[in-house]
């Protein structure tokens, strides 16, 4: 029975976090559809609308939008109702991307729809951040998962299914238009972006059965007020170098997924042939599931912040080293790319993985969803604005952010949740608060939800709350 009780805490540990697929696809998909659009309706067509930065700044805006807000909701109204609504938002608006359409065929009027519906479906990525990766958090320290495994579950759940997902974007295209050939690129790129439904529906199914995470049915503060100032006061610091961080991570490398086909393409010395720009980009995101997968299995010894330290560190060495050879690799596409890709491998052994589960874990689970919302969304803000100054690689923020996760974000210990979550209902008592309407769950069943080697000390508590 143990074995198949852990595949399905596992399984449920993936279906909370596998539709952040649809995160990496949709973002990843953008670089090659924009140079696409822009081979069929001609470049200065396009680009007189100021089509590819408004449309890039809009996915990331309607993307904080999501995060904010259903970082409230999935702290108010629940996890499942989070995901839920974040996966039928994804789906509804992938296809409507797909459909877009100016009136009397304008194609004003068609990147105009396009942007609005990338907005909109930018809402649902976002919503997906405080909803299911909090949700695959929890379950990660649910019974029948292995204590010592619970980082690298919760990775490979969240992270590499981004990461995936980049990978995705960058093949269909190019699949595509091996099937289709150069004289129906508007079928490449409308089933491009379309088939990003395909996900959305099969993680849709997937949850439906799915109940609340039994960390969020304990300690929910859905029945009670918030005392947010008490929790500033606590998280402050944790919160800010997390924040910060993720900041840095995404204004280096988000721009580039969004860029990297117009990189490539300049690098190629603008290649007509639109598969050699297309299999490129394959290669470069290839590179990312290498880091994510390594770090998933380094990350439950290293420690999450360990982690992410290093990871910083040796992607700042290999930027140092692209910056003294960058004259020379752009005239070897070769190296570029995979001295480039061995850049981005790091970034996400380390960051990559590392900033969600921190944002996930370091917080209490009564404002888990807000606590990461708030922080994947100061994140997305650096995203936001390389979109609009796509700027050098700067190999000093690397640094820099391996110096703030080192001096303000905490270690993360395995079940480390459950003991924050009973430290933060102490320090609430100490402060004048009353916990009793925390959670949605009777005392028999809070107990029956902490994992077995943990009940007698919880047992315990009660019966010393009781006297």
């Amino acid at each position: 029975m143990a074995p198949k009780s852990t595949l399905a805490q596992v399984s449920l540990i993936f279906a909370c976090g596998t539709a952040l697929f649809s995160d990496g696809y949709a973002n990843g998909v953008l670089g090659n559809v924009n140079t696409i659009i822009k081979r069929v309706y001609g470049a200065e067509n396009v680009n007189a609308h100021n089509y590819t930065t408004i449309l890039n700044s809009l996915v990331f805006a309607g993307t904080i939008v999501g995060m904010l807000s259903f970082g409230y909701l999935s702290d108010r109204l629940g996890r499942k109702f989070g995901m839920m609504a974040a996966t039928g938002i994804v789906a509804l608006f992938s296809g409507l991307s797909a459909a877009s359409s100016g009136a009397n065929h304008s194609l004003h009027g068609m990147l105009s729809m396009l942007s609005a519906m990338r907005f909109l479906l930018g809402i649902g990525i976002g919503a997906e951040y405080p909803c299911g990766s909090v949700a695959a958090s929890e379950q990660s320290e649910e019974e029948g998962v292995s204590r010592n495994a619970q980082h690298r579950w919760f990775a490979l759940a969240t992270n590499s299914m981004i990461d995936f997902g980049f990978v995705v974007s960058s093949f269909v295209p190019l699949v595509l238009f091996w099937i289709f050939g150069n004289n129906h690129l508007r079928a490449v790129w409308r089933l491009s972006l379309g088939l990003g439904v395909v996900p959305a529906v099969l993680v849709f199914i997937w949850r439906l059965k799915m109940d609340e995470p039994a960390h969020y049915k304990k300690n929910s503060m859905a029945r009670t007020r918030t005392p947010y100032w008490l929790i500033l006061k606590r998280y402050w610091i944790p919160f800010t170098g997390i924040s910060l961080a993720w900041f840095l991570y995404d204004f280096i490398v988000y721009p580039f997924g969004l860029y990297s086909s117009t990189v490539i393409d300049n690098i190629t010395h603008n290649n007509d042939a639109l598969s050699v720009v297309l299999g490129w980009n394959v290669v470069l995101n290839l590179f990312y599931m290498p880091g994510t997968l390594i770090g998933a299995f380094a990350v439950d010894y290293l420690g999450p912040k360990n982690t992410m330290i290093t990871g910083l560190l040796c992607q700042a060495i290999i930027g140092f080293i692209m910056s003294g050879l960058y004259a020379r690799l752009t005239n070897h596409i070769g190296a570029f790319a995979v001295v480039y890709g061995i850049f981005l491998s790091f970034g996400e052994f380390g960051p990559g993985n590392c900033l969600g589960m921190l944002a996930a874990k370091t917080g209490p689970t009564a404002v888990r969803g807000q606590f990461y919302g708030a922080a994947a969304a100061i994140g997305k803000v650096g995203a936001f604005v390389g979109t609009w100054a796509f700027p050098p690689i700067i190999d000093g923020l690397a640094v820099f952010s391996a110096i703030v996760v080192f001096l303000m974000v905490n270690p993360l210990d395995h079940d480390g949740m459950i003991r924050e979550d009973a430290a933060f209902r102490e320090y609430l008592e100490q402060n004048g608060y009353d916990t009793s309407q925390m959670g949605i769950l009777s005392d028999t069943e809070s107990v029956a939800s902490v994992p077995s080697d943990m009940k007698q000390e919880v047992m315990d508590e009660k019966r010393q709350e009781a006297v």
